[in-house]
């Protein structure tokens, strides 16, 4: 195995035919047109934090990431496979191993993951890094409803859902998001990704547009791709520069915000945004991946605790947070869902849900609208957790959810710190660019309904002595 410093000549060379992209500001990359591939970075992103002398360096091969290797001046579309191996022989073993994992156990509070660098196989870590914000993945009720639909139904839908592949458990399920969404009808689809895509590429056509939040999900910018409409960004959560861009619009426009973001936690001014997109008449698409069936008193989203369900036009959403399973639906109008069933390609030209899932999702479904104290508790460790890294100094960004960024903002060194967290019994995502703006890597703590105190204190103690070593926190 190479050393981490020696970046090999072709690796260099591929870097510096690259180096640059992604660098426009919100203002300068604001009128690209739909072949743009990910949305803007901020042009104020906090410089990196000062290293301590006595913290742990970061290997050389961090200095590059996968921007280094978008694009080469080669005709060869293979050109860029030979210099990216070469980095990544180096990359892998020095950080990037720890994404894609192996878990042996279900996505619970402890969780076993194989050591992929080690062979070792760590057990009873404590988990922050699953959605199962709510536990029902597991729940024997689920499990029990899953084993059912099995023997009854077999292992997959082998359809269509236009075709072969809808089956009665997926029109209990369409019917019952629909009910507690409070509209007329939904969509079932096999991604949450898929969703976002099928109802912006659905619905929105050359010379529209489509105006997103900066922070907003990749399925919701390769939809506007698809779409083929103007793509237009704004400051994330900047209701101000929302309104300057849609002054600019003409024809056909389309605001598609998230309700919680996925990688801040923070949650979108729903009530300002509604109000200027009626001033221009814009229509409203709401991503609630991460806020479905936690916010509100009834767990309708984020929407519910702003009091603006019906003022929404479009409510996104995913099974595979909050639900423990799989699949996303887009719930509204009547007259939208009959025009996407015809026009949603992702939705159309894919195999339907396995009815095992659906059966647990119907089944998890059921648990959310139960169990109300589900959400309290979620919410009472919430407060808990967030009372331990305040007490800390760490930093958790603007964060307001169950969803806690811990803002490291060093890319070259986040894997090193992730790697101990690892083998000292933690299990958390790191997160760095392009999933995030450069000098903006973190660490993505998801909690959960499920967690005992002790395993959040636990957690904290650890990962808090970890930020400490590296500088991160006082």
């Amino acid at each position: 195995m190479s050393r981490p410093h020696q970046v090999s000549s072709a690796t260099r060379n591929a870097s510096e035919s690259s180096r640059g992209r992604n660098a426009a500001s919100v203002e300068e990359a604001a009128p690209i047109s739909a072949s743009a591939v990910a949305p803007p970075v901020d042009r104020d992103e906090p410089s990196k934090p000062r290293v301590p002398p006595s913290a742990p360096a970061a290997p050389a091969a961090m200095d590059y990431d996968y921007t280094n290797f978008y694009s080469g001046s080669s005709d060869d579309p293979f050109a860029l496979l030979a210099p990216f191996d070469d980095w990544w022989a180096e990359a892998e073993p020095a950080g990037y191993y720890l994404f894609e994992l192996p878990i042996g156990t279900a996505p619970s509070t402890r969780v076993s993951v194989r050591d992929t660098l080690t062979g070792e196989v760590r057990r009873e870590l404590v988990n922050f890094a699953s959605y199962n914000y709510l536990g029902l993945s597991y729940r024997r009720e689920v499990v029990d409803a899953i084993k059912d639909a099995a023997e009854k139904f077999g292992g997959g839908a082998s359809g269509s859902p236009v075709l072969s592949g809808n089956t009665e458990l997926h029109e209990a399920l369409r019917r019952g998001i629909a009910d507690f969404k409070g509209t007329e009808d939904s969509l079932i689809f096999p991604t949450g990704f898929s969703a976002n895509v099928g109802a912006i590429a659905g619905l929105m056509r050359l010379g529209d547009y489509v105006v997103a939040d900066q922070y907003a999900h990749a399925s919701i910018v390769d939809g506007m791709i698809l779409s083929k409409a103007h793509a237009r960004f704004f400051r994330h959560n900047r209701v101000d520069d929302l309104e300057a861009k849609l002054k600019r619009t003409k024809g056909k426009k389309l605001v598609t915000v998230e309700g919680v973001y996925s990688m801040d936690g923070d949650v979108a001014p729903l009530p300002e945004i509604i109000e200027v997109c009626r001033k221009y008449g814009a229509r409203l698409l709401v991503d609630e991946a991460h806020s479905a069936f936690l916010y509100g008193e009834n767990g309708k989203g984020v929407v519910e605790t702003f009091g603006v369900e019906d003022e929404v036009d479009i409510h996104v959403g995913t099974f595979s947070k909050s639900l423990g399973g799989q699949g996303g639906y887009v719930a509204g109008d009547r007259r939208l869902c009959n025009y996407l069933r015809g026009f949603s390609r992702p939705r159309t030209f894919s195999c339907a849900l396995s009815p095992v899932v659906v059966a647990g999702l119907l089944k998890a479904l059921e648990l959310v609208r139960d169990e109300p104290e589900l959400r309290k508790k979620l919410w009472d460790n919430v407060d808990y957790m967030r009372g331990l890294l305040a007490e800390a100094k760490v930093p958790v960004g603007e964060s307001t959810s169950q969803v806690i960024p811990i803002m490291v903002r060093d890319d070259a060194r986040t894997f090193s710190m992730g790697e101990e967290i690892f083998r000292r019994g933690v299990y958390i995502n790191p997160v760095r660019y392009p999933a995030v703006g450069k000098h903006k890597s973190r660490f993505r703590m998801s909690i959960s309904a499920a967690h005992s105190r002790e395993e959040l204190k636990e957690g904290a103690d650890v990962i808090i002595d970890v930020l400490r070593k590296y500088g991160i926190c006082p």
